[in-house]
């Protein structure tokens, strides 16, 4: 036993040099591990995360939410049908910007209603302003109305936002009923779909996905009930190319010296 005890007594400064880099490393290191979540997917830093409300969150404490959270975008819902508004949009709307969060407004589209009037409501009730994401067609049903009238009507929306204010709006939907109604006849609008899913979304038609909701089941500190979870695949440059800025912006930024 001796032999043994004299031994170990030698070789305990190394033993302790070692367990000290070893400590070291996993306090250098363990930032790069943090970007993952409670389901174990790793979120790239090239993700942009965001979320999507309505008054079904009720009155959101957009401080807490952004102090305690890396919320990097925000969309709002606007309007519904012909004559609906939101409950929440101005409040949501506003506490946004007093942030600096970036934000999208959303309308949530009726297939029975008339295209024309739906975007009238939506074109008045948003006070767009630059860097606010594009405006967003909510299309996930068909309302008993048959697919040809409703991508119609849906198109008369999509144009007439798009004639006001210059930049082409975004579609969201469901992966399902994206495949079902809508794949092959929107492929110029960016596209922002729902798969909640750790697997990315594919598109039998090919189409890139511009944003994906992955997941309802968030739960953020500042909202009391669960929130649908977003990712961007990008940087806050390439986000820059799905929002508004108005000619005049853009001329004012041209000649400037």
């Amino acid at each position: 036993m001796l032999p043994h005890a004299a031994t170990e007594t030698v070789l305990s400064p190394l033993y302790f040099l070692r367990m000290r880099l070893f400590t070291l490393f996993l306090f250098i290191f363990s930032p790069l591990w943090s970007g993952y979540n409670a389901s174990s997917r790793q979120y790239s830093t090239m993700e942009l995360q965001g979320v999507d409300v309505s008054h079904y969150q009720k009155q959101i404490e957009w401080d807490t939410v952004v102090y305690k959270h890396a919320l990097d975008f925000a969309f709002v819902k606007a309007t519904e049908g012909h004559d609906y508004r939101d409950s929440m949009f101005c409040s949501n709307w506003t506490s946004l910007r007093r942030l600096g969060v970036r934000r999208g407004a959303y309308h949530f589209f009726r297939a029975y209603g008339c295209g024309y009037e739906q975007a009238i409501n939506f074109l008045k009730t948003v006070d767009m302003k630059p860097g606010d994401i594009a405006p967003v067609l909510d299309i996930e049903r068909t309302d008993g109305i048959p697919e040809e009238i409703m991508r119609e009507e849906a198109h008369i929306w999509l144009q007439l936002v798009e004639s006001h204010l210059g930049i082409k709006p975004i579609i969201y939907t469901n992966q399902f009923f994206y495949e079902r109604y809508l794949a092959g006849h929107f492929e110029q609008y960016p596209l922002w779909i729902a798969r909640y899913s750790d697997e990315r979304p594919f598109l039998t038609t090919g189409k890139r996905w511009d944003i994906w909701q992955h997941s309802n089941e968030g739960c953020l500190d500042g909202i009391s009930e669960k929130v649908d979870l977003n990712i961007f695949p990008g940087n806050t440059d390439m986000l820059d190319k799905l929002c508004w800025f108005p000619a005049s912006v853009n001329a004012e930024t041209e000649t400037a010296p």
